[in-house]
């Protein structure tokens, strides 16, 4: 605690303010109506530099913090205005200057200022100019967005501005690796950068822009600077680096080009390290869409297709015991004419890695607790590949076609100690693991857009999924862990499973949209979500002999075909009303499902009303009022069907019911949203709530410490969840940046062991304050502190953990060339009774120099200089609590060279 301690005192002596006076007043039209999103900039006569700018509120009130006793030149620009600058003289007190402007400018008499401007509105665009926001040891995108206000990106480089998450990343116009921010936060060079746009309210079909909500619609463009465009720009590093006292291994080659020209442009990016740099993780590579969206989330039926991915042991914030990394990505787009655009991209990922956890599980149901060390190592490969064609003949016609290819093959091996105590008996085992698979799956889409009057929109949509999942699972044991038919008792236990999961499944809708008034749409929507699905799996064991045993009763296989078929009609009306927007909707569903396994099938026919509701109160601008409603339909696919035995791992068996039906799910959705440009202030909040009725529940018997379950529905029990997230942001005195964020989430859920229903209630906080300097020519501070609560609440007790979490980051920039920057974290973690109570942290820090106008730069970096060894996590459910700590990196020291293309 004593770290904490130190690092609070730390806290409180960051800010000092230099003197300084305020300068507010009133802009208005012709000294009448006021202005709101004028751009006001203090230019400092001295230094010809921007001490201070703002933008105005609905009011037309401005505020600028400057110098005291210097002269300026505040210059003022809004559309539709003519352009003005007026000279002024400070002292040592504050003033008041109120500023009338006159009609007669167009849109492009404000673009020199505009360029000029920090930052500046135009409508639904938000500029920011990067240079106004950097002090020289910025080296990638990540690092510009992280300075500027109203905008935040998390460690997984996911950016949000205004507390909404930005969908899509494009380069002068152009699409960047499409439906994944992260490649372009954590490569695009910084020095290239211009300008950044946020674009509001985004949609990139122009012709669904007025008659679809895209208030929660982020997208990001960045403008690269003259001299980067029709010319190959980027860098190339190479480091080599070495533990001490280890011998001279670890290495980082990372070499990224980038292209543009308004026709066309290439971007390609590789890295090959072992030093933990993972440019595309696992979940990554899941999470990665192509801009794939949910085109039948209005639909009010939910059937997704799940994973069998076999439980890969996942990184934690890229930390393993070691990690080997190869990885190419090429990016491109090209416009052969005005009418065609052509664009795709192409990844490949892969990786080394060895993970090491020691993990205590203590088992509430059965009274046990099980001691384990788990030693893996993975050699997993990624690809993926993505093609675009859109056709936009005119404003009223666009044809679009999508391709998006993901391949993979994956391969885990473990070696797993286990230490099992049950009342006074103790017993120990060893057990090998083997995970093998290699998933494919494409998904097409196409779709026509086509406005043939100024009343009238037809839009068609179409996607088609493909997928192939060949999961093959192996156990190798001392205890025999369940009693399966046919199964031969054996000095060691080796279990296998081959499973191969084959998918089609078609979603198609035609929207029309009928102009009532020019505040009014009527969309009538005819849908169709089609899957077939096929399941088939078998277990056998090896023998002794090295024969091997096919468990042939049909409890242990599995041969499944499911079908799976929603037809539906909507109607929903959209109207502006003043400053409110209503969208009220209706869809009528007919349902047909078959299932046929184990010789029969079972047929489910039926129909269902679900309506969705949809209000926005603009109360001014850039403050908004939002609430949701849906009904929904939540559907299990194959996997949750199939009733012959899966192997989960070693110590978890499943069967599915052919019998599931589906589950309904009431969800209300209620966001404030408020950003103030006048004072750089962004406000979020969000609350949700989600009421479940005959959700998916499992059934499950424990076989000493191994567990066997199954699930079943059509109960009178009601989950529900509630959730709420709150951030408030602010810059302010041009040179800081503040933030304070929450969220809690509140469980109800049921479950049943033994037949006995299980209630649990679980509630998760986390709270996070930021404070930040962006200081050009002194030291740059950045403290935060974290505090998290996870508490679980079963039967049989309370069970809660906490982590306190405080971290900083220094950024020095001095001598025309020199950059410092070092990052801290610490860990306190602990239970309510500190049973488990463990501090570690880390230390990062790197010195780089290179000379202005050089192509050069030399660096010296440590990573975990500290030197810790481990991590924690923890986790829980109706039956147990889980406590692991999992080996990380050691620390190592590099040395790099880039240059700069």
């Amino acid at each position: 605690m004593k770290k904490i301690s130190f690092f609070l005192a730390l806290l409180s002596s960051l800010f000092t303010v230099a003197q300084s006076i305020r300068v507010e007043g009133i802009v208005t039209e012709s000294g009448k109506t006021p202005l709101e999103m004028a751009n006001i900039m203090a230019v400092n006569q001295e230094t010809k530099g921007v001490d201070s700018y703002a933008i105005t509120n609905d009011k037309g009130k401005y505020a600028l913090t400057l110098k005291a006793n210097a002269t300026y030149v505040l210059k003022l620009s809004y559309i539709g205005m003519q352009n003005k600058e007026i000279t002024l003289q400070t002292k040592s007190e504050n003033l008041t200057q109120n500023i009338a402007m006159e009609p007669g400018g167009i849109q492009l008499d404000g673009v020199e200022i505009i360029k000029e401007m920090p930052v500046s509105i135009k409508g639904d665009t938000i500029m920011y100019n990067a240079d106004s926001f950097k002090n020289g040891t910025e080296r990638k995108l990540e690092d510009v967005l992280k300075k500027l206000p109203g905008v935040e990106v998390n460690a997984d480089g996911e950016v949000e501005v205004e507390g909404k998450k930005v969908s899509k990343l494009m380069v002068e116009g152009k699409d960047f690796f499409d439906g994944d921010t992260k490649l372009g936060v954590k490569n695009i060079p910084a020095d290239a950068i211009d300008k950044i746009q946020v674009l509001r309210n985004y949609n990139e079909n122009s012709i669904l822009k007025g008659v679809e909500n895209n208030q929660d619609n982020i997208a990001m463009n960045i403008k690269l600077k003259e001299g980067k465009k029709n010319f190959w720009f980027g860098d190339v590093t190479a480091a080599g680096g070495f533990q001490p006292e280890a011998k001279f291994d670890r290495y980082n080659v990372n070499p990224k080009l980038f292209y543009y020209n308004p026709k066309y442009s290439i971007n390609v990016i590789t890295n090959i390290n072992n030093i933990g740099e993972l440019p595309l993780t696992i979940q990554d590579y899941f999470k990665i869409t192509g801009g794939f969206r949910n085109m039948m989330s209005k639909g009010g039926s939910s059937f997704n297709v799940s994973s069998n991915d076999l439980g890969l042991s996942l990184l934690r914030n890229n930390r393993a015991k070691n990690i080997d990394t190869q990885f190419g990505a090429v990016n491109f787009s090209y416009n052969p004419s005005k009418s065609w655009t052509l664009s795709g991209f192409g990844i490949y990922s892969g990786s080394k890695t060895e993970l090491e956890t020691q993990t205590v599980t203590t088992n509430f149901a059965n009274n046990t607790i099980a001691n384990t060390i788990d030693r893996t190592r993975q050699n997993s490969r990624f690809g993926l590949m993505k093609g675009s064609a859109s056709y936009k003949p005119s404003t009223t016609l666009q044809v679009d076609y999508d391709i998006l290819v993901k391949k993979s093959d994956q391969l885990e091996n473990g070696n797993l100690f286990r230490n099992i105590i049950s009342g006074s008996s103790v017993f120990d085992e060893t057990i090998l693991t083997n995970k093998d698979q290699q998933p494919i799956s494409v998904n097409q889409n196409v779709a026509l857009y086509h406005t043939p009057s100024e009343k009238h929109v037809i839009a068609f949509e179409a996607q088609h999924l493909y997928q192939n999942e060949d999961p093959f699972y192996n156990a190798n044991l001392a205890l025999q862990p369940f009693q399966l038919n046919g199964y031969i008792t054996q000095n060691r236990n080796d279990y296998n499973q081959s499973r191969l999961i084959k998918t089609h499944k078609v979603d198609a809708k035609l929207d029309y949209y009928y102009m009532v008034t020019p505040k009014a749409n009527l969309n009538l929507t005819l849908g169709n979500t089609y899957s077939k699905q096929r399941f088939n799996s078998s277990i056998f064991q090896l023998l002794d002999n090295g024969t091997q045993n096919n468990l042939t009763a049909p409890e242990n296989n599995n041969d499944v075909s499911y079908d799976f078929n929603d037809v539906f009609l909507g109607v929903h009306y959209k109207i502006l009303y003043k400053k409110f927007t209503f969208n009220p909707g209706v869809s009528v569903h007919y349902y047909h499902l078959n299932n046929v396994q184990l010789g029969s099938s079972f047929k489910q026919s039926f129909a269902r009303v679900l309506p969705d509701f949809y209000a926005m109160y603009q109360i001014k601008k850039s403050e908004t009022l939002t609430y949701t409603f849906a009904l929904t339909n939540d559907f299990a696919d194959v996997t949750r069907l199939a009733q012959g035995f899966i192997i989960n791992n070693f110590a978890s068996l499943s069967s599915g019911n052919r019998l599931l039906e589906n589950a309904i799910a009431q969800t209300h959705s209620l966001r404030y949203f408020k950003y103030n440009m006048f004072n750089f202030e962004n406000i979020s909040a969000n609350v949700s709530y989600t009421r479940r009725i005959d959700a998916i529940k499992s059934q499950t018997e424990f076989v000493g410490v191994n567990q066997i379950s199954s699930p079943f529905n059509n109960t009178n029990f009601v989950d529900e969840t509630l959730s709420g997230f709150g951030q408030y942001g602010r810059s302010f005195l041009k040179y800081y940046k503040a933030a304070l964020s929450s969220s809690v989430s509140w469980s109800k859920l049921y479950n049943f062991l033994g037949g006995e229903s299980a209630l649990s209630r679980s509630v998760n906080q986390n709270h996070t304050v930021r404070l930040s300097t962006n200081f050009k020519n002194i030291p740059n501070l950045e403290l935060g502190y974290t505090y998290s609560i996870s508490e679980f609440d079963n039967p049989r007790g309370i069970t809660k953990f906490f982590t306190d979490k405080p971290f900083a980051r220094l950024e020095y920039f001095f001598l025309d060339g020199f950059s410092f920057v070092s990052e801290y974290e610490f860990y306190h973690y602990y239970n309510s009774d500190k049973s488990v109570d463990n501090e570690y942290d880390f230390l990062s820090a790197s010195f780089s120099y290179q000379k202005k106008g050089s192509k050069w730069e030399y660096r010296i970096s440590g990573t975990n200089l500290l030197n810790t060894k481990a991590l924690n996590d923890n986790s829980f459910d109706q039956f147990r609590i889980t406590d692991s700590q999992f080996f990380v990196q050691p620390r190592y020291v590099m040395l790099t060279l880039r240059y700069n293309l």
